[in-house]
Order: C-alpha cells, then structure tokens, then sequence
C-alpha cells in the first residue's frame, strides 16, 4: 500500500506546487498590467516609452550572471510563451490608449524599440541573460510582432511599404476576434480596423463627388484605391443593379421566402438565388459544379429540417470557405479558377449576395480574406496582380453596400435608359453617395 500511495502523493505535491507557480506568475503579471495603466493614464508617452523600455530591454545589458535582470526574475521558473504573452498585453495595454487618445506617434515608437535594441545589446557571459535575450529575438521575429506592426502600417499611404499593407484592416479584424488574444489587443484592433474602414469609405466618397465635379477642390480627395479612373465606371457598374432588381430587393425576397422551407428545399432555392443574373454561362456551370453540388450534399441529416437562422448562417459561412479558402492555409480551388478566368467582379458580387442574406456572416468573410492576405503576403506585387485586383472590388463593393453610406446613379441625358444590362452607356450617369439617416 505504501509503495502504490507514494506516487500519488509525488503527483498531488506536484499539482499543488503547478498551481501555485501559476498563481504568483499572475499575481506578478497583474501588478505589472497595473503599474502600466497607471503609468500610461499619468505620465507623458515619452517617459512611458522609456520606462517600457528600461523594465522589458536596458534590464537585459544590466544584469550579471548572479542576479537576476528586472521583471525578468518573475520568468525564472515560467516558460517563453508566458514571458511572450505578458510582454504582447503590455504593449496593447499602451497601443490601445495611445490609439484612444490619438497619440499615435508613439505606437510607432513602442514598435521601433523592439527593431531597434540589438544595436544596444553588450556582451554577457550570463546564461540566463542569454536566454532571455534569446527570447526577446523569437518575439522580435514572431507574428505576433508582425501583429504588432500593423498598427503603425496606418502611416503607409499608396504605394508605399509592402503592397498588403493596403489591407491591414482585415488583418486588424481577424485579431479583433481571435479569442487567444489580450483583450487589450482585440479591442486596439477592432477600433483601428473599423477607423481604417471608415476612412476608406470616406475618402471613396469624396472621391466620387470631387471626380464629377469641375471644381478645383479635386486634388485635395485622392483614389483611395489602386485602379486609377476605372475606379469610376466600375461603381456604376456595381450600383446600377437598384430598384426592383437590387441585390438587397433580391435577397429579402429570397429571405422571406425561404422561412417556412425544409433545409433541402432551402439549398435548391440557395442555389438559383447564387446563380440569378450571372450572364456568363461557364461560370453558371463551374458554380454549379464545383460549389452547389457541393452544398446539396453537405449535413444532408438536416434536410428534412425546417431552415433556422443557425442553419442559414452555417451554410453561409460553409459557401463563403468554398469561395475563398478551405482550410484557413491556401486559397480554395473556386477562387483560384474564377480569378485566373478573369472573374473578379462575379465572385466579389457572389460573396455579398451571401451576406445580404445573412448579415452575421460578415466576420467569416472578412477572417478569410485575411486569411488569404497572409498566404499571398510572402509574394511580390507583380506576382499578385490578380489577387490585389479582387482586393481592390471587394474594397469598393463593400464600402457601396456599407450600412451607413448610400450611392445612388442618376440619369444625366434623357435619351439613355438604366436597365438591368451593364451594356449601356455608364457615361450617360453620374453617381451620388450620402449618409444614411439612422
């Protein structure tokens, strides 16, 4: 008996020494997440900035091989990715009220100590420095670094730094609901994500409006996009669908209709609702093929089940993977083929009939489509023409069909008629945007 119960009592000693371990790392944590809000709401940034600077990097060139450096002691007995996750909240803790605050220099800054401190580092004989140094270097050269960086990327206008910077929105999204992030993280990159947002639409309309106008004010709005003056006639295109054959007219009908229906009659109905008004006859059969089918025989245990809001949204988010990326790695082999047939404009106009009709599938989308940002990050722009080129629809059709924004086309010549054909003269009409009235 004794010699079966010492093993059990090794473990329960083991347990409780785990537990308390964990439980002075975040005491120890909490304390510093304190002092920093404190400092951050108190102090000038640039005191902050150097006291960040002293507790996190001058620690690492004081300490000798007898004492422990800094706030570094609390790591001795933890592993890295404790030290990488008290070091990522503190650094939110700062960029998200520095970002509340709109001083947002010193995002900058906070960013730049981190490139910048090797040139600062000395020599050191001490193994536990050098392993903590080590640490430092792993995060200087982690994603969540890169994450990091994205909140300075706000700087970049057109054409400067990496071409998918011009996206940082999305990627700003997909941290903002990534569940394993900070809170202090999630909330910096929701309010920066939706800002970068808003400032696209806006500049979008005023580009609009000054474009049409033989004021001399033009110059002071620029093309917030990459497609020069087709930006014009593309937003005709895309507007031109209103009235009774609107995309928002087309989806509540098909919304309301389908209510009452079983999940496989609602799936017949999804897929002449997708294909509605796609001119193109090949790429009716390719999104038959390769898309529809694919639904018809997807959770077929449900098709005798009247269609539910979980079901609507499940089979939204399900068509929306199919259509951009399967296994959050690589694009899916439909968006591959649509956009190398020189596509674009269909399967940007696919995904928002999708979410005309189920407006909580929005974050999935926006998740994939920075999904697919990432994977396309690692190459060149002229390698990518195809992929920015969809970037650059989704934007525009996007900030069209924005909740607080309305375009309208307006007749300008009397002789021309609006029809449901995009065939007719664009030049005759100019378009119009306006806030909504809530």
């Amino acid at each position: 008996m004794t010699t079966n119960s010492l093993p059990t009592n090794q473990g329960n000693q083991h347990l409780v020494r785990s537990k308390d371990k964990q439980l002075n790392l975040q005491v120890a944590q909490e304390k510093i997440y304190s002092f920093l809000m404190a400092l951050v709401k108190q102090w000038q940034p640039e005191d902050v900035l150097r006291e960040f600077k002293r507790l996190f990097i001058d620690c690492l060139d004081a300490g000798s091989s007898h004492s422990p450096p800094g706030i570094y002691e609390i790591f001795l007995t933890n592993s890295e990715q404790d030290f990488r996750n008290t070091l990522k909240r503190c650094c939110y803790i700062l960029i998200n009220n520095w970002e509340t605050s709109r001083k947002h220099k010193y995002i900058q800054d906070l960013i730049d100590l981190f490139a910048n401190y090797k040139l600062e580092q000395r020599i050191s004989n001490s193994s536990r420095i050098k392993l903590f140094r080590t640490w430092l270097d792993n995060f200087v050269n982690s994603n969540d670094y890169k994450e990091l960086q994205l909140f300075a990327n706000r700087y970049d206008e057109q054409g400067r730094g990496h071409w998918v910077n011009r996206y940082t929105s999305y990627l700003l999204l997909a941290q903002s609901l990534d569940q394993n992030n900070p809170k202090e993280q999630q909330e910096a990159a929701r309010k920066l994500s939706k800002h970068l947002k808003d400032k696209f639409k806006f500049q979008l309309a005023m580009y609009i409006a000054r474009s049409q106008s033989n004021s001399s004010s033009i110059n002071r709005y620029r093309n917030p996009s990459i497609l020069g003056d087709n930006v014009l006639r593309l937003i005709k295109a895309i507007v031109v669908k209103k009235g009774e054959f609107s995309y928002e007219n087309i989806a509540n009908i098909f919304v309301k209709q389908t209510q009452n229906q079983s999940f496989q009659e609602f799936k017949g109905n999804l897929q002449k609702y997708l294909i509605f008004s796609v001119e193109q006859q090949q790429v009716v059969e390719t999104l038959k093929e390769q898309l529809l089918d694919k639904l018809f025989a997807w959770r077929q245990e449900y098709d005798e089940e009247t269609i539910t809001k979980e079901l609507l949204l499940r089979s939204c988010n399900r068509l929306i993977d199919c259509l951009t990326t399967e296994n959050r790695q690589e694009p899916s082999p439909l968006f591959v083929l649509l956009l190398s047939q020189g596509h674009p404009l269909t399967l940007v106009i696919l995904l928002l009939k999708i979410i005309l009709i189920c407006r909580n599938a929005r974050s999935n989308l926006e998740m994939r489509i920075a999904d697919l940002i990432r994977y396309y990050d690692k190459y060149p722009e002229d390698e990518c023409k195809w992929v920015i080129n969809f970037l650059e629809i989704f934007n525009i059709t996007f900030a069209i069909y924005a909740e607080n924004v309305e375009y309208n086309l307006i007749k300008m010549k009397e002789d021309t008629e609006i029809t449901g054909n995009t065939e007719f003269n664009l030049d005759a009409y100019r378009v119009f945007s306006q806030l909504k009235v809530k």
